[in-house]
């Protein structure tokens, strides 16, 4: 299956990417978890201060086919949340990777070393 999955972003399993700016990191969900969840009708996300783990649920995403929880790829702080989200969350649907969800300081980089690459990542979604 085709996706769209930029080369400069890392990803997760759980089909979240990252964008790694120094210590700030930049998280959203991907083309093709948008794709699977369909219209999506809500979003959740965290306090600015929040600390999340990696692998750690840090919101919601709800469409009208289910409710999916969002994972951290990394550990840190948040710094900043998109509150357009929770206005209009069909903003993920139109533009995944513009439509960021948080934006963490990251407390252990080495941890991006464990994020996966848009190859790897692609593997994942053709599984």
């Amino acid at each position: 299956m085709a996706t769209n999955i930029p080369n400069d972003l890392k990803y997760t399993k759980d089909h979240e990417w990252a964008k790694v700016d120094g210590e700030t990191v930049t998280v959203g969900i991907t083309d093709f978890a948008q794709s699977q969840l369909g219209d999506i009708v809500f979003v959740e996300l965290p306090e600015v201060g929040a600390q999340l783990e990696a692998g750690g649920a840090f919101g919601v995403v709800e469409s009208i086919k289910s409710v999916s929880d969002l994972f951290s790829p990394i550990t840190g702080e948040v710094l900043e949340v998109n509150s357009q989200l929770e206005e209009t969350p069909e903003l993920c649907n139109e533009a995944p990777y513009d439509s960021w969800f948080i934006k963490l300081k990251a407390s252990n980089l080495t941890e991006a070393e464990n994020l996966l690459s848009p190859e790897t990542y692609q593997e994942v979604c053709n599984d």
